[in-house]
C-alpha cells in the first residue's frame, strides 16, 4: 500500500486467473439463459459461442463484480476505513492471465486526540438589567394595544393617520388602498408621509412625493420616487393596556405583575444564556481545531464546500435575490470556501472522536421527541413522518445532530470558564 498524499492512498491489486475464469464462466452461463442467437433456442446456444458473441459485455460484467470484491477484501484485511468511492485505473485484463489494477482512494484520518477537557474559554452568565426587562414588558403591552378614534384635529407626532391613497406617478404598477394606518413620526414611516401629513386634518387631500431607498423591502418600490394622492379620513391614538395584575392574568398563568415580570426575566436570561453558551462552545471548538493538525479527506471538504455554497444561495433567495442575475465565478467562490471548510470538517471529526471516547450517543427517546415535534409542526401523524424520515435519511441526521449537541455541551460543561 502506498500513501500518496494526506488521506490519499493507492493499492496495486491482483485477481488470480482462476478467479477470473470462474467468474467468467458464471457470467457466461447467465448470458446463455437469455441469449437469442440465430439457429438456437433460448438457453441452448453453446457456451463457447455465447462467450465469443458477448465477449465485451461479459468482460465488463466480470470486472464490475471482481474489482470491488477484491478491493473490499484488501482494505478490510489492511484495516483501512475507506471514504467515498475508489478510482480504479490501469486495469490489465488478458484471457487466461491474472488481472492487475490500481485503486486510488481516501481513508478516514487517524489522529491523536489532544486534551479536550478543561479548555479555557471566556464565559460569564448574562445579566438582565431592569431597563431591558422594562423594554420587553413594553413590547408585550404594545402587542395588546388598541387604537381609539380621536375627534378631528390637526395630526401630530404619535397620531395614527387613517388615510386612503393612490399612486399617480413614479410606478409601473398602480398602488391603491382605501385604508392605511400611518404613524406620524414613526421610525418605519417614510419621511415624506410624516412631513406632509403633520398638521393635516381629516378631510384634507395631499399630493405627496416619496423617495424609497434602494434596499426597500418591497422590490417594486425600491429606489423609486412615487407620487401619491392621499386623503386623510381620520386619526387614532394607540392605547396601551394598564400594567396591572389583571393584565398579567390575561396573558396566561400569572396571578400578579411580579409573576409576569419574573417569567419574562427568566425568558430573557435563557435566551441570552443560550447565545452566550453557543459563542463559548464555538470558541472551544476553534481552540480544539487549532490543537489538531491532520489531513482531511478531500471528499469531505468538497461536500462541505457545496453545503456552504448552498446555504449562501438559500440565504440570497430568502432575501429576494436571484443568484442567476449575477455573473459569478463559481470555481473561485468554491475555492474561497476551502480553508473554512477544512476547519469545519476537522472540527466535525474531532467532535466525533470525543463522542466515541466519552460514549456520547443520541438516545432513542431523544430522537423520538424530535420526530414528535416535527410531526406536530407539520400536522402529520408521527408514524408517517418517521417513515418518510427513515427513507430520506433525515432520522440519521437528527441522531447525528443530537449527538453533536450533547458533545458540545459536554465540552462546555468541562471547560475552564474565565471572565472576559
Amino acid at each position: 500500500m502506498a500513501l500518496v498524499e494526506g488521506c490519499k492512498h493507492e493499492l496495486e491489486l491482483l485477481i488470480p486467473a482462476q478467479a477470473v475464469e470462474e467468474e467468467t464462466t458464471k457470467v457466461t452461463e447467465q448470458y446463455q439463459k437469455k441469449a437469442q442467437l440465430k439457429g438456437f433456442r433460448a438457453g441452448k446456444a453453446p457456451l463457447s459461442l455465447i462467450r465469443s458473441s458477448y465477449r465485451g459485455d461479459i468482460r465488463q460484467k466480470v470486472l464490475e463484480t471482481l474489482l470491488p470484491r477484491f478491493f473490499d477484501a484488501k482494505v478490510q484485511e489492511d484495516g483501512l476505513r475507506v471514504v467515498g468511492q475508489p478510482n480504479i485505473k490501469d486495469v490489465h485484463f488478458h484471457d487466461g492471465a491474472d488481472v492487475h489494477f490500481k485503486a486510488e482512494f481516501e481513508v478516514f484520518p487517524e489522529f491523536e486526540l489532544a486534551e479536550y477537557k478543561g479548555v479555557e474559554v471566556a464565559y460569564v452568565d448574562p445579566e438582565v438589567p431592569e431597563e431591558d426587562l422594562d423594554k420587553r414588558i413594553e413590547e408585550i403591552r404594545d402587542t395588546k394595544a388598541t387604537y381609539a378614534n380621536v375627534d378631528a384635529r390637526p395630526l401630530e407626532d404619535g397620531d395614527y393617520a387613517v388615510v386612503s391613497l393612490e399612486s399617480i406617478a413614479g410606478t409601473d404598477e398602480p398602488i391603491k388602498s382605501d385604508e392605511v394606518q400611518v404613524l406620524i413620526g414613526g421610525a418605519e414611516t417614510m419621511p415624506g408621509f410624516t412631513e406632509n401629513l403633520t398638521g393635516a386634518s381629516p378631510g384634507d387631500v395631499k399630493e405627496i412625493a416619496v423617495t424609497y431607498p434602494e434596499d426597500y423591502g418591497a422590490p417594486k418600490l425600491a429606489g423609486k420616487s412615487v407620487t401619491f394622492s392621499v386623503t386623510v379620513n381620520g386619526l387614532r391614538r394607540k392605547e396601551l393596556p394598564e400594567l396591572n395584575d389583571e393584565f398579567a392574568q390575561d396573558l396566561g398563568d400569572f396571578r400578579t405583575v411580579d409573576e409576569l415580570k419574573d417569567a419574562v426575566k427568566k425568558s430573557i436570561f435563557a435566551q441570552r444564556q443560550g447565545e452566550a453558551v453557543r459563542i463559548a462552545r464555538d470558541k472551544i471548538v476553534d481552540k480544539l481545531v487549532d490543537l489538531h493538525d491532520f489531513p482531511v479527506p478531500g471528499v469531505f471538504v468538497d461536500r462541505q464546500i457545496e453545503n456552504r455554497v448552498e446555504q449562501r444561495l438559500r440565504a440570497l433567495s430568502q432575501e429576494g435575490v436571484d443568484p442567476r442575475s449575477f455573473n459569478l465565478d463559481w470555481d473561485k467562490i468554491r475555492e474561497a470556501q476551502r480553508d473554512q471548510a477544512i476547519r469545519e470538517v476537522r472540527a466535525s471529526l474531532i467532535l466525533g472522536r470525543v463522542s466515541e471516547r466519552e460514549a456520547i450517543v443520541a438516545l432513542n427517546e431523544e430522537v423520538d421527541k424530535e420526530v414528535d415535534r416535527i410531526a406536530r409542526q407539520e400536522r402529520e401523524m408521527v408514524a408517517v413522518v418517521r417513515k418518510k424520515m427513515q427513507e430520506d435519511g433525515s432520522l440519521d441526521r437528527i441522531a447525528s445532530h443530537i449527538q453533536t449537541e450533547k458533545t458540545l455541551n459536554f465540552l462546555f460543561e468541562n471547560a475552564t470558564k474565565t471572565a472576559e
